[in-house]
């Protein structure tokens, strides 16, 4: 569930002192030499482990930025600064509630069940039934099948739907 709830969330930090630590710590375990310095290619990887929600064109332009190409390597302040700007672009709440105001083409506050599973498994990265059917659960959808995008995309981006 932890990995559904991060292609649509971000964790937003509270204290910047625990969000460090807990990036080095992650960031730690892709850095398998211990030289301080991780493999480009693993930073969507160690950015999605993280609760961020990067494209691959996103991790590459974050790349290009920093001049770093495909099989170089970059270390944790460099890392840093690329998820400080990804968590900037990002606002999970807000992306939700605009997708889900523009699939409610009648704005009627709500879509069925059945549509945003049509969507979740047909449209960009595609979801499993299965995943669709945890988020779902998660998001407390009633017995009439209606989603109110409102409470769906509170419950989603909660900070204890997250972890």
């Amino acid at each position: 569930m932890s990995s559904l709830l991060s292609y649509l969330c971000v964790c937003v930090c509270v204290c910047v002192c625990v969000c460090v630590a807990e990036y080095k710590e992650c960031f730690s375990l892709y850095d398998q030499q211990r030289r301080g310095r991780i493999e480009a290619q693993q930073l969507i990887t160690v950015m999605r482990c993280l609760g961020s929600n990067p494209t691959p064109s996103e991790v590459c332009r974050h790349l290009l930025t920093h001049n770093i190409d495909r099989g170089g390597e970059l270390d944790f302040s460099t890392f840093l600064t690329i998820m400080h700007r990804q968590l900037q672009q990002e606002a999970p709440q807000q992306e939700i509630l605009q997708a889900m105001r523009m699939a409610d083409k009648e704005q009627k506050g709500f879509i069925t069940a059945s549509e945003l599973r049509a969507k979740l498994t047909g449209l960009g990265e595609k979801l499993t039934d299965e995943e669709v059917d945890e988020l779902l659960k998660e998001a407390g959808v009633g017995a009439d099948g209606r989603v109110h995008y409102e409470a769906f995309a509170k419950a989603v981006t909660r900070p204890s739907a997250r972890r």
